[in-house]
């Protein structure tokens, strides 16, 4: 790949709102996460959820996009000036030649279920006012922030579970490699809904303390929203310190299970070495492992011995879900906000709530926040159906 600069970066999650207070809760090892009280959800789990996000207003033009996710993506993206970037892109490179490719996995569905209770009580129609195009519809996301911006690029959003966000970074990068585009604004927003807390639980994939991940006794994941967005540019030759590039992406689909990894972690391993090829880098290259560690079973025990195959235990790692939550389709964009923070700011970021590490995962895990130079990093999505995703960012050389 040939590197791409992101230009512009911020992240929204239960930690606050923009880089600035998601830096501090990462560095001090800081947790969102609080026993769920959201809408009429009676479950003994633990959520991130984002503070403010019922209060926000859609501009008038705009109101048909109303939902929670579309709320959120617009207090994501007014957050560390992220909004004026995207213009000043927009007008460096004209309307047509900016993509909008966002990652989401449950959209609007809240604004559905919703409806739902206001169903009429003869026929079962929705009440009129709700509109699924803008709200429920996968694609929702897209088109408002399009309008928002004014963007006539390509539109796209990538709904495959809780590897979306990081996706994204790679559909962008193929479509300024083939010139349909100068710039893409990526990344991706998923907000808390009933339909994700109780399905999540009906699988006894959720827990009830926050979750620890890679933990001894780690037994499930804490549902988290977020969003998180990245202005993806060509670099030049001339670039500021403290620039971070999009240096490699690599996917595989492994199609072991519906909702379970590979055992071994074998469609993991192969998107990691995919990014690390599309990089021309080895494993020694890499200073930080963001994991996917969503503190289940299954899945840490999957990533982490395709982790240790490929990288041995020299390697540190973390998960920062125990700080987030789960964000499910934002989760890769968040966590790529977290990758380039490190890379800023000289940390590796250590494990909120963990405690007691797996001995039977051999790993460089760290419980603690580590200082010292952060040159690159790689970061892991991965989503059911054996949807995974791996990202290498690093700073400019």
């Amino acid at each position: 790949m040939t590197p791409l600069l992101l230009s512009h970066l911020t992240a929204t999650t239960c930690l606050g709102r923009g880089l600035a207070p998601t830096r501090a809760a990462l560095e001090n090892v800081d947790s969102g996460l609080r026993h769920c009280d959201f809408e009429t959800v009676r479950l003994d789990v633990w959520i991130g959820e984002v503070p403010g996000v019922d209060e926000v207003k859609l501009p008038a033009a705009l109101a048909r996009h109303d939902c929670r996710n579309n709320r959120l993506a617009l207090l994501g993206l007014e957050a560390d000036g992220f909004a004026d970037a995207v213009r000043a892109a927009v007008g460096r490179y004209g309307k047509r030649r900016i993509g909008v490719i966002l990652g989401t996995s449950t959209s609007g569905i809240l604004q559905m279920e919703l409806a739902y209770r206001r169903r009429d009580a003869t026929t079962g129609a929705l009440p009129d006012d709700f509109i699924y195009e803008t709200t429920h519809n996968a694609y929702s996301v897209a088109g408002f922030t399009r309008e928002l911006f004014g963007i006539e690029g390509p539109a796209v959003v990538v709904s495959t579970a809780c590897s979306s966000s990081a996706k994204v970074f790679a559909a962008a990068s193929r479509m300024m490699a083939c010139g349909l585009i100068d710039a893409a604004l990526v990344g991706g927003v998923d907000s808390l809904c009933l339909t994700t807390l109780y399905g999540f639980n009906s699988l006894e994939l959720t827990a009830p303390s926050p979750c620890r991940p890679y933990d001894a006794h780690r037994h499930g994941i804490s549902i988290g929203e977020g969003a998180g967005f990245a202005l993806l540019e060509r670099a030049t030759a001339s670039l500021d310190a403290d620039a971070v590039l999009l240096l490699g992406a690599g996917e595989s689909s492994d199609a072991f299970h519906m909702s379970s990894p590979h055992p071994e972690g074998l469609g993991a391993r192969l998107a990691m070495e995919r990014a690390l090829a599309d990089a021309d880098l080895t494993p020694a290259d890499i200073d930080y492992i963001n994991l996917h560690g969503t503190a289940t079973p299954a899945n840490d025990a999957a990533e982490g011995k395709a982790v240790a195959a490929l990288f041995g235990t020299s390697v540190p790692c973390s998960s920062t879900k125990g700080a987030t939550g789960h964000t499910l389709g934002a989760a890769g964009a968040v966590e790529v906000a977290a990758c380039a923070l490190a890379l800023r700011h000289g940390f590796l970021p250590g494990s909120a709530n963990t405690e007691t590490l797996d001995p039977a995962i051999p790993l460089d895990y760290l419980l603690a926040t580590r200082h010292g130079e952060v040159r690159r990093t790689l970061t892991n999505s991965f989503g059911f159906g054996g949807s995974n995703c791996s990202l290498v960012l690093g700073r400019a050389e």
